[in-house]
């Protein structure tokens, strides 16, 4: 019994791929391709739609992720007027894309999904360092057919960067979000303090909570307050920022505050946050 039903899903996976292919055939070349470049694409989600929305023009664009325009989408300006649509396989299928582009929506299995229904996916590089993020960007306007764009994109964060002083003193700056969580080495967020001419408070490796005590022992010269303006990341009534430490961090120490947009999806954005930082170090 089993065994049958598994043989029918098959055959309709098999039924809808071969569809989708037929529909995909009768679709006129001047609408799929040009110069070996996709012209349908569609982004599953707001990672992916920050790619697109930088890196190639509107009318190659058929559809963004429904948080395209979200508080936490830093191209969320550029998006509005563009087609949204549902992170589904299927809503993405009836679409007749050339092309798909995805960090994390539609599933762990929507890849493979949507390519044996004869659509390619573009999946979004993962980056946990600023040389990372440079490299993912290139790769994607490469995939994307604008590969000169992605070289313009890197050369400007590069001039940037350059353009940050990054001596003297460093303090030690806390990155704190409204969730009552910090990071440490290892995440792009240690990379963006260090770029910043910062030392990162929190030592350890990885994403913890705030370490309350010893915030009373040692307090940091700075905090880096991430995501306080967007009403998606608030804390819950047992999150660490409730604590009077880390309110006190808040109210007596030199805060910087950070658009989620800014560190939510690795990106060029990134510099926005590096610069802010940057500025509002404590001066010696």
């Amino acid at each position: 019994m089993i065994a049958r039903a598994q043989h029918a899903l098959w055959f309709i996976i098999a039924a809808l791929a071969a569809v989708v292919a037929g529909c995909q055939a009768d679709t006129p070349p001047s609408q799929s391709t040009s110069n070996n470049r996709p012209m349908r694409i569609v982004s599953m989600d707001y990672c992916a739609d920050q790619f697109l929305l930088k890196l190639v023009d509107r009318e190659r664009i058929l559809a963004l992720s429904k948080d395209a325009q979200r508080s936490f989408s830093y191209m969320r300006e550029a998006a509005v007027g563009l087609p949204q649509v549902r992170a589904s396989a299927e809503d993405v299928l009836a679409l007749k894309p050339d092309l798909v582009v995805r960090s994390y929506g539609g599933g762990p299995n929507v890849k493979g999904f949507l390519e044996r229904a004869g659509v390619p996916v573009l999946n979004v590089g993962w980056a946990n360092d600023i040389a990372s993020v440079k490299r993912v960007i290139n790769e994607m306007a490469t995939s994307l057919g604008e590969p000169e764009r992605g070289a313009a994109v890197v050369a400007e964060m590069d001039a940037r960067l350059a353009a940050i002083d990054l001596w003297g003193a460093k303090p030690s700056a806390l990155y704190m979000t409204p969730a009552g969580v910090t990071s440490g080495p290892g995440s792009l967020v240690h990379e963006m303090l260090i770029a910043s001419g910062l030392e990162n408070y929190q030592s350890t490796r990885g994403w913890r909570a705030l370490p309350l005590e010893q915030l009373v022992l040692q307090p940091p010269d700075m905090v880096a307050a991430a995501f306080f303006e967007t009403k998606t990341n608030h804390k819950s009534g047992w999150s660490p920022t409730r604590h009077p430490v880390a309110r006190a961090q808040l109210r007596d120490t030199p805060t910087t505050y950070l658009e989620g947009a800014w560190t939510s999806c690795g990106g060029w954005y990134l510099l926005d946050a590096i610069e802010a930082l940057a500025a509002g170090k404590p001066k010696s």
